[in-house]
């Protein structure tokens, strides 16, 4: 059997070099379009995660289905000639997450088709979540070990049938990597502004975690060979993103646990929510074991941020034109202010605060909005009026700064999308920093 190359980080890790990879955990095409551009330029591998809400059997809200979604991904890949071969594509909390309203039965149903459709479509990184409860689950007691894990090593089982039936198409098909455990908040975030204290996982929940989870494989007929895929587990070292900023990584907090994953030849830790730590606490957490660090909401942040300072430009060159604004940041508060589910529980305080915070929350819950038609049709109109208009070097000094300077010194083309990509890249350029993943392949 071919060897997954994501099995190279754990090798890495346990010969004490501090490798590891950032996940790009978006399905907005700017940001996987600057992932894959900065990779190539690096010459580093990338890997792009679409969680269970994003895509799914019946399309998420992105509307992509997992197959759809590896083919937007591959699009763009060809079409700025990333090299295929240094990309890999994972399924994130993959379980009854968007199913828990339904009885275990109808729940885990839905997740075992959740699962083909990400395995069958030829994702390699596959995280099995089962940690949340479903609607016959008592809601007063806690989900066993024995419980998570059961329901997870059915799921592994369904994800090796199906691998199997990918190869019969496919024999060059690479096998999945698998994930497990989910000590973190919910996807999207923890839910308001307040710091309620982040616990570090306790060592022995996970050592808990990791021996149930090996029973359970055993137990359901899963070979050595497939458990020998399991290559992490997720944990909360002590970080979350949140709307009002992050909880900083202490690796003193956290020492304890670190230095249990070195009981554990075959696993390094996979850390979720590390969105807005700084490169030298990204680099930490690499240092300490954590071979994969997860970023979503930093990447969009980051994106709107962008469309937010060429919007500023567009505005003082079409001002007293007959040129048609893209009214972009009014468009996306009317579609957020139309349909509130993705933001409303997020978000708590007086109408003015909401209204600060879904523009400029860190928990960018902008995200889910910005595939709507009425919001793409903005982007696009900004783009074609500053295409049009050109973007003069005294607004992009005034409202981008750091991309002036590299226009200026010809390590930029003054374009708006190659403007708005590389703000992103600030962010890239900071887990690029923390994880050394050209060493990878």
């Amino acid at each position: 059997m071919l060897q997954n190359p994501l099995k190279k980080l754990v090798e890495l890790q346990k010969q004490g070099k501090s490798v590891g990879i950032y996940s790009v955990c978006s399905a907005n095409k700017y940001v996987i379009e600057a992932a894959l551009k900065r990779g190539k330029e690096d010459g580093s591998c990338v890997l792009i995660e679409s969680t269970a809400n994003q895509c799914d059997q019946n399309g998420g809200y992105t509307g992509m289905k997992p197959a759809d979604f590896k083919k937007f991904v591959l699009d763009i890949a060809e079409e700025i000639g990333f090299d295929k071969g240094k990309l890999f594509l994972g399924g994130d909390h993959l379980g009854p997450l968007t199913f828990a309203g339904k009885d275990e039965a109808e729940a885990m149903a839905d997740a075992e088709e959740l699962i083909r459709h990400y395995v069958g479509a030829g994702f390699t990184k596959i995280h099995i979540d089962t940690s949340m409860k479903v609607k016959s689950d008592d809601p007063n007691v806690r989900l066993s070990d024995e419980i998570i894990a059961g329901r997870g090593a059915h799921l592994a089982e369904i994800a090796e049938e199906t691998y199997k039936k990918l190869l019969e198409k496919e024999p060059d098909a690479i096998p999945p990597v698998y994930i497990i455990g989910s000590e973190v908040p919910i996807p999207g975030g923890a839910v308001g502004s307040e710091d309620a204290g982040v616990q570090v996982t306790k060592v022995e929940d996970f050592k808990n975690t990791v021996a149930a989870f090996e029973k359970a494989f055993k137990d359901a007929g899963l070979g050595a060979d497939v458990w020998d895929r399991v290559i992490a587990v997720v944990v909360q070292p002590g970080v979350e993103e949140k709307d009002s900023g992050c909880t900083e990584y202490d690796r003193e907090k956290a020492k304890e646990l670190m230095a249990s994953i070195k009981d554990f030849p075959n696993l390094v830790f996979e850390g979720h929510s590390t969105d807005y730590q700084t490169k030298i606490k990204l680099r930490e957490l690499i240092e300490d074991g954590v071979g994969i660090l997860k970023v979503g909401p930093g990447l969009t942040f980051a994106m709107r941020e962008g469309m937010f300072a060429l919007e500023h430009i567009e505005k003082e060159l079409v001002y007293g034109t007959d040129i048609e604004p893209s009214n972009f940041a009014d468009t996306l508060e009317a579609e957020m202010l139309k349909d509130d589910k993705y933001w409303r529980k997020h978000y708590q305080g007086t109408e003015l605060e909401l209204r600060m915070k879904r523009k400029y929350s860190f928990s960018d819950r902008c995200r889910y909005y910005m595939p709507t038609p009425a919001v793409e049709a903005a982007a696009d109109r900004l783009i074609s009026n500053l295409r049009t208009l050109g973007v003069p070097l005294n607004l992009l000094s005034q409202f981008m700064p750091i991309q002036y300077t590299k226009v200026r010194e010809g390590e930029l083309e003054n374009d708006p999308v190659a403007l708005l990509e590389d703000r992103i890249v600030n962010t890239i350029d900071e887990y690029l920093y923390a994880t050394h993943q050209k060493e990878l392949l």
